[in-house]
């Protein structure tokens, strides 16, 4: 186990050279992000004129934080988030450390250039996370951090970094940088009052406390109750307001009067001083109340540049501020720093309510390069490089160099088990099964397995693999149901078990798989993880688990039970979008399997893509319907058996074939019963149908883009499964909206109708709920003999 890394700044606070120079490259930051952004707004050529955008006030305000984070702080194995729109000091950084190349500067918001926003998949220099959606990059290094803690404790060392349970640092820490409206988003406090949270000593997060919004000062962000929420969810809180020059006025006669009207009076009332000549300061910050006359007597000594520097001094622009709460930090548990800042602070436009997405006029700009000494015409300028700022560029370029790791290429996951199933049985069951299956057949590969639930394990069918493989955990903790009989789930938590458990929000869940679907591409160790919940809160988990797709985490989402099939659970537990959602997701595989053998071998095949360069993630939409094995009718013959299994885990399978078909019916999932039922009395009044099972909506569109030209992939299926030969009108048929299947008539421009669920569920037997919404074996029959007479009709004119 490795020595924990030691802290200690590299910079004596004492040291006025030293304070120089990192003032000077702060102020360097400061001016190309502005600069980054300038150029592509009143620069770079602009045909369209549409918005080009940019943040620089925004990022102003973490200049600071930032500067003295990367150039005194942070260490290789340390990981950090960064705010959206403070992309650009990022690049900043990055340049100056070089990183990125001079040529990238005039790129931001360009096609191929650098991102609008943080992106890991996208931005040529380094990126730890993506940001973009609010509160969603904020949390990421909350479920990195267990990510990297699982990959030690199961696999091996991540990234070389041993586990120090009394040193949260040495696993690298984990840092956020976040603005205080983004603590707005709901999601951020799910994740922070998750139990497992309080554990993670190498959480560091630093809110930028701007008070400011898109639109206006914030009235009522106030410290002391976001303190108290950090405080309450047991972090360490450590709270940074002022700068030297305003705690040196507090020392004097009326000081204490001062910072007392300082932290009483409202936000936009201190941000309006911001905007103030010392005049005006001089007749408004007094204020009316008690210790007034303190305060007149305080601030009437001050020259103006001091009175206005003072009123501007906040500590999340105050280096040794910021200098002294890193040294403050516990690394036994979360902490959370909050940093006064000033949104804009140092441009033309800062503290001004509206300055969230203004840019710097050509004149503002030209004025704020004369007061840094740079030069407007020629921007990307870095340091000499025998000055003491060029000397700490390469200083700390080489103290945040990273090792390379190797990648190791993932255990090679079965295509089939082998095992044909009979019986009744349901495809959320076969979930369970199968992940026990792996374990036997191949035992690397299902180490490499790691499930998460929130809170729905038992009633996913998980409780089987859970038994099996132990439930994750830093440490060893007693099982006081081990000796209960009558305990069917046995919950042994312990460092190397399997499955996770998040408490009910559906957005860590997703959140955390898609950091450790990404263990592959930050150290090389792949994993394979499986998050189970109900399907009807996918939606819910969507965007998350998106951006995560985004960022690299490759893993797969079972979203089961599914649909209307869920009859008696009423319609707000019922799933009617999810079938497309899974269609349209990009960087993802979706199935709807009808059997317990099309579930294995779609669920194999996604595993076998995970945690790869060029893997891809998977939606498994499940049921709990029973559903008598035998329709299946999996062929006995090897090659056959094989040639199914590649129809299943490419989309789709002809189920039935007539001859002479004068009609086709496409079922998917839980509905396969009743479209085979519904061919069979077809067939019992002379008409012959088809009936394909669809397995794959997505892999089915992305085939007919492909057979036209529009997308690069296989397009074979459809000629096995949809041959011109055998087109014939067209009933489709699933437990979703009917638009997931309809543009299947399209392969062979036939007739069409498709049926599905469009109107919210009810609570009743599945025969009610079938008949309510169309979707029962009478509404299909019916609607092939429609489309057998009108073409019939149709025949019959035309001749």
């Amino acid at each position: 186990m490795n020595a924990p890394i030691s802290r200690c700044t590299p910079y004596d606070s004492e040291n006025s050279s030293t304070k120089m120079s990192l003032a000077k490259i702060e102020d360097r930051v400061l001016w190309l992000s502005t600069a980054m952004i300038h150029h592509a707004n009143r620069v770079r050529p602009n045909p369209t004129g549409l918005k080009v955008g940019g943040h620089q006030a925004s990022c102003a305000s973490m200049v600071s934080i930032m500067t003295s984070l990367w150039f005194e702080q942070l260490r290789p194995g340390d990981r950090v988030s960064v705010k959206p729109h403070a992309a650009p000091v990022l690049h900043a950084i990055n340049y100056l450390l070089g990183e990125l190349d001079e040529s990238h500067l005039t790129t931001l918001r360009a096609f191929g250039g650098l991102q609008s926003y943080p992106s890991r998949s996208k931005d040529p220099d380094s990126v730890d996370y993506s940001t973009g959606s609010v509160g969603i990059g904020a949390t990421a290094p909350i479920w990195g951090a267990i990510a990297r803690r699982y990959v030690d404790t199961t696999i091996g060392s991540a990234g070389g970094v041993g586990l120090n349970r009394s040193a949260g640092s040495a696993l690298g820490r984990q840092y956020s940088l976040v603005g205080d409206a983004e603590l707005d988003e709901g999601a951020v406090w799910e994740a922070i009052l998750d139990t497992s949270v309080a554990e993670l000593g190498e959480i560091v997060w630093i809110v930028d406390l701007n008070r400011q919004s898109l639109d206006r000062v914030v009235p009522n962000i106030a410290a002391g109750r976001l303190e108290a929420m950090f405080d309450a969810a047991g972090w360490q809180v450590i709270t940074v307001k002022f700068g030297a020059l305003l705690e040196s006025l507090f020392n004097r006669p009326g000081g204490a009067q001062l910072r007392t009207r300082i932290l009483d009076m409202s936000n936009p009332e201190y941000q309006r001083l911001l905007r103030c000549s010392a005049e005006e300061i001089r007749l408004r910050l007094p204020g009316d109340e008690a210790g007034a006359d303190a305060v007149s007597s305080l601030i009437v000594a001050l020259d103006d540049d001091t009175l206005i520097q003072a009123i501007r001094n906040l500590g999340g622009h105050d280096l040794d501020a910021l200098r002294a709460a890193y040294a403050q930090i516990d690394d036994t548990r979360p902490t959370v720093i909050i940093a006064y800042t000033i949104k804009g602070r140092g441009l033309p436009t800062q503290g001004h309510p509206q300055n969230h997405s203004s840019l710097l006029t050509v004149e503002q700009y030209e004025q704020f390069a004369d007061e840094l000494g740079m030069d407007a015409e020629n921007p990307w300028g870095v340091f000499e490089e025998n000055s003491v700022e060029g000397q700490t560029c390469r200083d700390t370029a080489a103290r945040l160099a990273r090792e390379k790791f190797e990648f190791t290429t993932p255990p090679a996951v079965p295509a089939d088990i082998g095992r044909t199933p009979t019986g009744t049985s349901t495809t959320q069951g076969a979930l369970g099964r199968t992940l026990l299956d792996l374990t036997r057949q191949a035992p690397e590969a299902a180490k490499r397995v790691v499930t998460v639930s929130p809170d729905v394990s038992s009633s996913t069918n998980l409780a089987g693999w859970l038994n099996k493989v132990g439930v994750w955990s830093p440490n060893e903790r007693r099982n006081w149901f081990a000796d209960d009989a009558e305990t069917i789930m046995h919950w042994r938590e312990k460092p190397t078990g399997q499955h996770m458990e998040l408490g009910i929000a559906e957005t860590n869940l997703v959140g955390l798989m898609g950091e450790l679907g990404a263990t592959w591409s930050r150290w090389g160790q792949a994993l394979f993880p499986i998050g189970v919940m109900y399907d009807p809160f996918v939606e819910r988990a969507l965007e998350p688990w998106s951006y995560g797709i985004y960022a690299g985490g490759q893993s797969i989402l079972v979203g089961t039970p599914s649909g209307v099939t869920l009859a008696a659970e009423g319609g707000a537990h019922q799933s009617i979008k999810t079938p497309s959602i899974g269609l349209e997701q990009p960087g993802c595989v979706s199935y709807e399997p009808a059997f317990a053998i099309d579930t294995e071998w779609t669920l194999l095949s996604g595993i076998g893509r995970l945690g790869r360069p060029d893997g891809s993630s998977s939606y498994l939409r499940l049921s709990t319907r029973p559903v008598d094995q035998t329709l299946a009718e999996v062929p006995t013959d090897p090659a056959a058996r094989e040639r199914r299994r590649r129809q299943v885990v490419a989309g789709a399978y002809m189920l039935r074939r007539r001859d002479k078909p004068a009609i086709t019916l496409v079922g998917m999932g839980a509905m396969i019963t009743e479209t085979l039922a519904a061919s069979d009395r077809l067939a019992d009044q002379g008409i012959a149908a088809d009936v394909v099972c669809v397995t794959s909506p997505g892999l089915l569109f992305e085939a007919v883009r492909a057979r036209d030209g529009l997308a690069d992939g296989p397009s074979w299926i459809l000629g096995q499964v949809f041959p011109a030969e055998r087109a014939a009108p067209m009933v489709t048929v699933l437990d979703g909206h009917p638009h997931t299947l309809a543009f299947l008539a399209g392969i062979n421009s036939v007739p069409g109708v498709a049926l599905g669920v469009s109107n919210f569920g009810q609570v009743g037997t599945l025969d009610d709920l079938y008949r309510y919404h169309g979707i029962d074996t009478d509404s299909i029959v019916s609607a092939a003999l429609d489309l057998v007479g009108r073409v019939f009709h149709r025949q019959n004119h035309e001749s």
